[in-house]
């Protein structure tokens, strides 16, 4: 299985690379909105981790851009913005779902 990880914060995408890397996933990093772009419309991932809080292009319009591209894989924000109108905002933009940061390992894994 392959993971896009899309997360600026580098301590916060070693950690989740490492533990996914350690369930023995392949996993790629984009550090902003327009690489994380790219990277999802030029290779073939089974999941995307979505940061909504990004240089560049934020979380929402990456997500809503792959939608109205007709990507089909599957989303899941995670993200440190708990309130639930970001909830709903994540997931009507279609998001498959959304965890709050800092998220467990185990967790993230399930």
């Amino acid at each position: 299985m392959r993971i896009l990880v899309i997360e600026d914060d580098a301590r916060v995408a070693s950690f989740i690379r490492r533990g996914l890397r350690e369930e023995q996933y392949a996993v790629d990093v984009a550090r902003d909105g327009e690489e994380a772009l790219f990277l999802a419309q030029t290779n073939d991932y089974d999941l995307i981790l979505l940061d909504l809080l990004l240089p560049k292009r934020g979380g929402l319009e990456v997500l809503r851009t792959l939608r109205a591209e007709h990507v089909t894989i599957p989303v899941l924000i995670l993200t440190a913005k708990d309130e639930p109108r970001d909830k709903v905002s994540g997931l009507d933009a279609g998001a498959d779902d959304y965890l709050v940061m800092p998220v467990r390992a185990l967790e993230l894994a399930a």
